[in-house]
């Protein structure tokens, strides 16, 4: 994807709300052999942007001064009650950069499983992003999950994933990570109108 940045030249916490009363969104990058640069940018496009899932998960291509470089969305600042950006980070990448990032995960085939297919049963996502690490160029915009082999009771883990090549999954620690689990279907239990069958029954007995 790629988008258009433009150079800041005031910075602060007043010339920053005096940008966004424009309708644009001042920003960071940062990275690379260059210095940080302050950027904005233009507030309805970067929403829409952010809403787009490979704008989170993939290398950008941002156009700033005539000049296209290679960046990696790393935080954005939510107003906290406004449908408002105040303030976006980009690194600059390239084929050296290694990073860490969380990618989303993709569910795929649950529909065709034994388990969905054949017993009725209902997945259940334990965990929707993992944290990664690889080159920024072998950054995958997901990891899909591939449930259609899945059984009923049956619990998909970390170590069942196929990762792409030279991507590596972050832990902290932890080992072979519950994703996702088969469970199936809670049936309910309609209750006797006890109550209102008494009350029947007192009514009949009143007539007599």
């Amino acid at each position: 994807m790629q988008f258009v940045a433009f150079e800041r030249a005031k910075q602060g916490t007043g010339a920053s709300r005096r940008l966004r009363n424009t309708g644009r969104a001042p920003g960071i990058v940062f990275g690379g052999n260059t210095t940080p640069a302050t950027i904005e940018l233009d507030h309805n496009a970067l929403w829409h942007a952010l809403k787009k899932e490979a704008f989170h998960a993939s290398i950008l291509e941002m156009e700033l001064g005539g000049k296209v470089e290679k960046v990696l969305l790393r935080d954005v600042q939510y107003h906290p009650f406004k449908p408002q950006v105040l303030h976006v980070d980009f690194q600059r990448v390239d084929e050296k950069t290694r990073l860490r990032k969380k990618v989303p995960l993709h569910f795929v085939g649950a529909e065709n499983s034994p388990a969905v297919k054949n017993d009725k049963c209902l997945v259940n996502h334990i965990v929707t992003e993992l944290e990664i690490e690889c080159l920024a160029t072998k950054l995958p915009e997901f990891i899909e999950v591939d449930l259609s082999t899945a059984e009923k009771g049956a619990t998909i883990h970390t170590g069942d994933l196929k990762l792409p090549k030279d991507v590596k999954l972050v832990t902290h620690g932890r080992k072979d990570i519950t994703i996702a689990t088969v469970v199936e279907p809670v049936e309910e239990v309609v209750a006797a109108p006890v109550a209102a069958a008494a009350d029947d029954k007192k009514g009949k007995k009143g007539k007599k």
